[in-house]
């Protein structure tokens, strides 16, 4: 029964929010809004909370285990609990300022530095992957350098290159993201139709 109780909610609401789509009725817009707006809040409050228990206990046994770098742990613990302590209504709440403090001098000073250590890694890998090896890298290069090289005060030639730039973007280019979404898409109604069937059970874990 610890089994066949999942798969059978999964396909009851599964099958139920294929079908409803389907049928123009006010009972079943409301129960799509009641399923699909007013549930995922509360889904994800729980959650947040099952994360940060999560996080808290892997943090103290990495702490206790003095695993490598387990000192930038003992920071993410202080971080998480001043936070919280800074968000209760007793010390303003949202409008606390030691939040928007942590949130101006920690919090964007950090996503700053990721974004720019992550500028390095991209120009790393834009240069392995356009290495003329084939005709397709070469092909990839080329296009690269014309969408590029629109950016550029080229005098002349800035309008001949921004038209090449934009009929790349606008036709290959688009045409290619399509396909990728009609894959996703694909992909997706494929992988639902599993989990509601009952195919798919590996969310249900080993037990």
């Amino acid at each position: 029964m610890k089994r066949q109780l999942p798969l059978l909610l999964i396909f009851a609401f599964g099958a139920f929010m294929v079908v409803q789509y389907f049928i123009p009725h006010e009972a079943s817009e409301f129960f799509y809004e009641f399923v699909a707006l007013d549930w995922p809040p509360i889904v994800g409050v729980f959650a947040l909370s099952l994360g940060t228990i999560s996080l808290v206990r892997v943090s103290i046994g990495k702490i206790q285990r003095r695993e490598p770098n387990w000192g930038y742990t003992i920071v993410t613990l202080a971080g998480l609990v001043s936070i919280l302590i800074a968000g209760l209504p007793w010390f303003g709440g949202k409008q606390s300022t030691m939040v928007e403090w942590e949130f101006n001098n920690v919090m964007l000073p950090v996503t700053a530095s990721m974004f720019a250590i992550l500028a390095f890694f991209i120009a790393s890998a834009a240069y392995r992957a356009f290495r003329a090896r084939s005709a397709l890298a070469t092909l990839l290069l080329v296009s690269a350098v014309i969408v590029m090289m629109r950016f550029f005060p080229l005098g002349p030639l800035t309008e001949t290159t921004g038209a090449i730039a934009d009929w790349i973007l606008n036709v290959p280019n688009l045409a290619a993201k399509r396909a990728i979404l009609i894959g996703v898409g694909l992909g997706i109604v494929s992988t639902a139709l599993k989990i509601i069937l009952g195919v798919e059970r590996s969310y249900l874990g080993r037990d």
